[in-house]
């Protein structure tokens, strides 16, 4: 880890000088004089003399560096098979005539919208035209419920709603406005304007405070870029709650741009030219930091997909928009390989395509187990790259900076913390564990550029949210384990470890084993309420495509392996074999929720839910008692 070592050690060692270093790869309007700003810790802000605009640097000056003829984005749709590519230029005027749109409708500096969109270019032109007058977006899932986009208005009080008429999946059309008109029937706020992007699959009815996208661009007068301070809010992004309200992420504005340019280059190794694509929804943090603004800011061309990875038609489908667009490097969720390897485990599709550009495989969103890595390194014959990180981070936590250095990996690993995060593993008094101790990952402070620097409007619940459980740290809420080579092992949420007779376990560890076995496409353990033993593991399985073997049999099979793998003390006797597993809309698990109903509370259904007749299938076998 020779230049991997140096570069790290700096970004911890000299923090000042390694991220004024790193802005300078930023366009500013003021460069910045100060990196870190540590007078009111632990709300510290980075770069806080410093005036920039994002939109002018994404999109306008790699026109004025004479690129504007190079693709910036490609729109690809197989749910209406159709194509659109817009060069730096074209994306530029788009967004400009947008941003002066949204002025028109009376948006200024500071106010607030919330794009409801689905997978289409005007999502991107919608977050980039905010970011050009200095208005602070907040992207909410398309086909979020009432409830849910309500909360979001009655906390982020948006000047004005831009939606589309309807969202296309593989088996159904969702339209979005009536759900807009519910929402906005119980809010006390209320938006000026609503605009609306009409989609041929379902056109809205509009009403008096609705205004038609088309017509609204086609009257628009181009707005230029507005300097804003590199400490004034870029967005904001909601995650859940404990308590059923949402926390509004915010992202600030010069701490993000220099943050993603710097992790396209060091951590992802794409740059100018490149083509890249994140096959996530702009309505994660995934989509806004690697399919909107990082791929633009460092002028490669982003791809953007609305469709899905097996059924838009067929498990090819990835490899089809891999090979088609030229894409150097994907970045997707192991849930969606998952999906893949189920219905195409031998990687039939993957042959048909001509993949010689393809370099590089990254992956986040939940742990990728071994056998899935091996799975897609076998089968696509290119580095596989877990990475580890979360909508509060906005980037990379650890990783292996293919940029920096290229680093062996270790299937089970997302590598070493990437330079900027000062990753520690604690126990529950606090105190640093040694290597392969598995315990709370927490991250020192101050955090890097790029981080969330608060919740919005709500100081006091981000630091009781995030930094009051250990002092001076910030709290991941992930366990996990560093080696003695310190590559970082993230086992899962820390409510994933569970406490079986006096003996804390990882169900990652025990998910790792399930998935290794040759029948099993996925899989997912949770702990549930024993009242002799404190909590007993269960797991749940699902089968590859095409595989015929007796539950019986795959369960003793099972069992057996968890109790060689890890041991007798992890009293694992209980595995169901289910036709699919409860996920959110961006892949993850829903093992909360599972564990809540498995322990006979009344859980709801969370509104992130891919698809609620998943869970309603499982509840029956969920509150089956085993054992």
């Amino acid at each position: 880890m020779g230049a991997y070592a140096e570069i790290y050690r700096r970004s911890l060692d000299d923090r000042e000088g390694f991220w004024l270093k790193a802005a300078e790869s930023i366009a500013w309007s003021k460069p910045p004089s100060v990196a870190l700003d540590a007078s009111r810790a632990p709300l510290y802000r980075w770069f806080p003399d410093g005036e920039l605009n994002t939109s002018y640097n994404a999109l306008d000056r790699h026109v004025e560096q004479g690129r504007g003829d190079q693709p910036a984005l490609i729109w690809d749709s197989p749910v209406t098979q159709s194509q659109r590519r817009y060069t730096y230029a074209e994306l530029r005027d788009e967004v400009a005539r947008f941003a002066g749109a949204l002025t028109g409708l009376g948006v200024t500096k500071g106010d607030r919208v919330i794009i409801y969109l689905p997978m289409v270019p005007e999502a991107v032109i919608a977050m980039l035209g905010c970011a050009r007058i200095g208005a602070v977006h907040s992207v909410v899932f398309g086909g979020f419920a009432p409830k849910e986009l309500a909360a979001r208005v009655e906390d982020a009080k948006p000047k004005v709603i831009v939606a589309a008429s309807a969202g296309i999946e593989p088996t159904r059309v969702v339209e979005y406005k009536p759900i807009i008109e519910a929402a906005l029937e119980t809010t006390e706020h209320q938006p000026s304007a609503v605009v609306v992007l009409q989609r041929d699959a379902a056109k809205a009815e509009l009403t008096e405070r609705d205004v038609d996208w088309a017509e609204l661009m086609a009257s628009a007068e181009p707005a230029d870029p507005v300097a804003v301070a590199a400490i004034d809010p870029l967005y904001i992004l909601y995650t859940s709650g404990t308590t059923g309200k949402p926390k509004g992420v915010v992202r600030d504005t010069g701490g993000h741009a220099v943050a993603l340019a710097w992790s396209m280059d060091a951590v992802y190794d794409v740059r100018q030219g490149d083509v890249w694509w994140t096959a996530s929804d702009v309505g994660w943090v995934v989509g806004h930091s690697y399919i909107v603004y990082a791929p633009l800011l460092v002028g490669a061309t982003t791809v953007i997909y609305e469709g899905k990875p097996v059924g838009t038609p067929d498990a090819g489908a990835f490899w089809r928009v891999v090979a088609e667009h030229g894409a150097t490097a994907l970045f997707t969720a192991p849930t969606a390989l998952r999906a893949i390897k189920r219905v195409d485990p031998e990687g039939g599709e993957i042959v048909k395509y001509d993949l010689s550009r393809f370099s590089t495989l990254f992956m986040a969103g939940e742990r990728l187990d071994p056998e899935t890595y091996h799975w897609a390194h076998d089968k696509l014959g290119v580095p596989v790259i877990d990475h580890w990180w979360q909508t509060e981070t906005g980037w990379p936590i650890a990783a292996n900076p293919r940029g920096i250095e290229k680093l062996p990996v270790k299937p089970g690993s997302a590598t070493v913390p990437v330079p900027g995060w000062d990753v520690r593993v604690l126990d529950q008094a606090g105190n640093e564990l040694p290597a392969d101790k598995e315990g709370a990952i927490a991250i020192k402070l101050p955090l890097p550029p790029g981080s969330l620097p608060t919740l919005w409007g709500d100081d006091d619940r981000f630091i009781e949210a995030y930094l009051s459980r250990y002092e001076g740290y910030y709290l991941t809420g992930d366990s996990g384990y560093l080696d003695s080579d310190g590559y970082l092992f993230v086992m899962g949420r820390t409510d994933d470890v569970i406490n079986v007779a006096g003996h804390r376990l990882s169900t990652g560890s025990m998910e790792a084993v399930l998935a290794a076995h040759p029948a099993v496409a996925e899989c997912a353990v949770i702990g549930v309420h024993d009242a002799l033993k404190g909590q007993l593991p269960r797991g749940f399985v699902v089968l590859k495509a095409g595989v015929d073997i007796a539950e019986e049999q795959l369960r003793d099979e099972l069992v057996a392996a968890v109790r060689a793998d890890i041991g007798p003390v992890a009293a694992f006797r209980d595995v169901s074999v289910v036709e699919a597993l409860p996920k959110t809309r961006s892949g993850k698990i829903l093992r909360k929720t599972m564990r809540g109903i498995a322990d006979g509370r009344d859980e709801p259904v969370p509104s992130t839910i891919e698809d609620p007749n998943v869970l309603t299938a499982l509840r029956p076998i969920l509150r089956t008692e085993k054992g």
